[in-house]
């Protein structure tokens, strides 16, 4: 997805997607009556292509956002959920739940990064108004490179001793705030009939917290940050979350929760949801396999379905998209997580106060890895 010069999202091929449609999808359609929820094992390029974009009739003319509701999104007719290989569905299934008391929720987020001021008034409002500019949107978008607050081209890792390496906590700091997460993990642990205890906002969240925590005790974990890609930055070497970085940092806590010690947590999570951008992707190095970044690390560390994006997200809508699907995953727990990501894609869509919402950069970039149906799994 990228933004056109008025720094808007560049509008969609919907031809492309209607073509990639009947040849992908409708040969199949006739093995899929009565069938709702889809799974799909992708390979190539397909590994980064969210289906419910695909376009399932010949699509309308698009003069504005709103004329993006017209169009008949394959999300509109199934749910879909990402696996990584035919053997994952039973390896997924064996590991269910371990036996044991759980709280409903964790959720992390709102490092103290950035200017705390910037973070907190963002630049929603301005597109809301329609005083659009590139770096506006961009700042919108939980991606470093568009905010542009942090250099690319400055190391961000620094060695310290032998096969340790420390992130320059400095330019941790240096990344753009976003505190509408904070409420939007209050309204996901409202959602989950948790409560303020299962937030670790702002000052607790920090490497050294979520290592210290009993992260198994918990059904279900959110963390909503940056997301960093390997590449993404000169100097990281692997993908992994930003979090509240320390005065100074150490190999225990550099603020860069890198995928490395995220494998190396203790979960038994029905669903991580991964609220920051590019959690799809791959570890970031060349040719290397898809869903093989932070989504590999999260399933060794014994989660068992994950909610990633594909590409920079925007943040305001992830807050009304995540919200939605959590409240809908309470009050339907049966229809499984994959309906519900569903619907809160649609309700996205249909948002009345803005229309841009329909364009597939702002609801298409989630997708659910993993078990994606009920959470009463059979083997």
């Amino acid at each position: 997805m990228e933004f056109d010069s008025a720094g808007h999202p560049a509008p969609v091929d919907l031809s492309i997607l209607h073509g990639l449609y009947r040849s992908l999808f409708e040969p199949v359609l006739p093995h899929l009556a009565g069938v709702d929820h889809v799974m799909v094992i992708a390979a190539g390029a397909l590994q980064s292509l969210p289906l419910g974009m695909l376009v399932a009739s010949p699509p309308p003319q698009i003069t504005s956002d709103a004329d993006y509701r017209q169009v008949d999104w394959l999300a509109s007719h199934y749910a879909f959920s990402v696996l990584p290989s035919v053997s994952s569905i039973q390896a997924l299934r064996q590991f269910a739940r371990k036996p044991g008391e759980q709280k409903p929720f964790a959720g992390i987020g709102d490092p103290l990064i950035g200017n705390a001021r910037e973070g907190a008034e963002g630049s929603s409002d301005k597109i809301a108004r329609g005083k659009r500019t590139r770096v506006d949107v961009a700042a919108v978008f939980r991606n470093l490179v568009l905010s542009t607050k942090i250099n690319p081209n400055a190391a961000v890792i620094v060695p310290a001793g032998e096969n340790v390496e420390i992130a320059d906590v400095e330019a941790i700091r240096g990344a753009p705030r976003l505190a509408e997460t904070a409420d939007e993990l209050r309204a996901m642990a409202k959602a989950l009939k948790s409560d303020a205890n299962s937030l670790w906002l702002q000052q607790s969240a920090t490497e050294s917290t979520i290592k210290r925590l009993d992260l198994a005790r918990y059904r279900t974990l959110a963390f909503a940050t940056h997301g960093v890609m390997a590449g993404e930055i000169k100097g990281i070497g692997e993908p992994g979350l930003i979090l509240t970085p320390p005065q100074q940092g150490s190999p225990e806590d550099d603020g860069y929760l890198s995928s490395s010690e995220i494998a190396r947590l203790k979960l038994n999570a029905d669903w991580v949801v991964l609220s920051a951008c590019n959690t799809a992707a791959a570890d970031g190095t060349p040719g290397a396999e898809g869903l093989s970044g932070l989504a590999k690390a999260f399933f060794y560390a014994g989660a068992r379905s994950l909610l990633v994006s594909h590409w920079p997200v925007a943040s305001e809508a992830t807050v009304l998209l995540t919200t939605v699907m959590m409240k809908e995953y309470e009050a339907n727990p049966g229809n499984g997580k994959a309906e519900a990501q569903r619907k809160a894609m649609l309700a996205l869509i249909a948002t009345p106060d803005h229309p841009e919402y329909a364009h597939p950069m702002f609801w298409a970039p989630f997708v659910v890895v993993g078990e994606g149906g009920t959470e009463n799994w059979r083997p």
